[in-house]
């Protein structure tokens, strides 16, 4: 059987179905048994008994927000500040430094942060260029968070954390300077929050809300999550939003090689790729 005793195999089969359409996110294994867990709130919620009459009520009802919050649930939100520090510092030291080379005509940084969660990646790289103010002075820094759960956006655009989310990866001298204790959690003070632009997209379907192409994208730990083909239009849709001299991050455990020919690894910045036709477009 695939899961525990929530459910029948078939069950199982449809919420997998109901996933993998409406993202492109398909269940390892290792992760079908978090299904009933997951989605338990929800059924509470919603008056439903196990994930068979779940299922029932998907096929039968025409509530949309039903179908958003079982799907919602099933998604793997895990970040925080900082995510691998070491990415942020290497960012700051060189990447930004030849994008502020490059488009000094323009004065312009476009950045997108694809499988954005509940924004803390977005709000990190907000407070890199927010911390450099008379450096950036002049300068538009566009800078965009998507993600396929409404629910995640709706917590990243309040930009409220709790003491543990606020406190994993999040320096104290940060956290004081950009963040108010409050009831509710911890809140994005306004300056930050209005640096970052949050909004729901599917990346394997909508246009990614830019106002030119991007030159830093982040999509961390997101691919992973898709089946191959899946992953190779994916890999397509963020080729076709980057800039011909763009950057793109991935997770610690991620690679392009083996997977697609739209980027290759960096020959300057170790842990980043590149469009892999830049070399051409530069000649052109």
């Amino acid at each position: 059987m695939m899961g525990g005793g929530g459910g029948s195999d078939s069950a199982y089969r449809v919420l997998m179905g109901v996933l993998e359409s409406r993202t492109g996110q398909t269940l390892s294994p290792s992760r079908i048994w978090r299904i009933e867990m997951s989605l338990k709130p929800v059924m509470q919620r919603h008056g439903i008994a196990d994930l068979d009459a779940l299922v029932a009520a998907l096929v039968t009802s025409t509530s949309r927000q039903l179908l958003d919050d079982t799907v919602d649930a099933m998604l793997n939100n895990e970040t925080f500040f900082y995510r691998e520090h070491s990415v942020f510092d290497d960012i700051a030291a060189t990447a930004l430094d030849h994008l502020r080379t490059i488009n000094a005509a323009s004065r312009r940084i476009t950045i997108w942060h694809c499988g954005v969660s509940t924004g803390q990646e977005a709000y990190s790289m907000a407070m890199l260029f927010a911390e450099q103010e008379a450096r950036w002075a002049g300068w538009t820094i566009q800078i965009v968070g998507t993600d396929v759960s409404y629910h995640a956006i709706s917590r990243a655009r309040a930009g409220i954390y709790s003491q543990f989310e606020i406190q994993r990866g999040l320096p104290v001298q940060r956290m004081v300077r950009w963040f108010d204790q409050t009831e509710a959690g911890w809140l994005a003070k306004a300056d930050l929050r209005r640096r970052v632009d949050f909004s729901v997209q599917n990346m394997l379907v909508d246009r990614p809300p830019l106002g030119g192409a991007a030159d830093l994208i982040f999509c961390r730990n997101l691919l992973l999550y898709f089946a191959k083909p899946m992953r190779e239009k994916a890999f397509a849709r963020l080729r076709a939003a980057a800039a011909p001299q763009s950057f793109l991050v991935l997770g610690a455990g991620e690679t392009v090689l083996g997977q697609t020919d739209q980027f290759i690894a960096s020959p300057r910045l170790r842990g980043l790729y590149e469009p892999a036709d830049q070399k051409v477009r530069r000649a052109a």
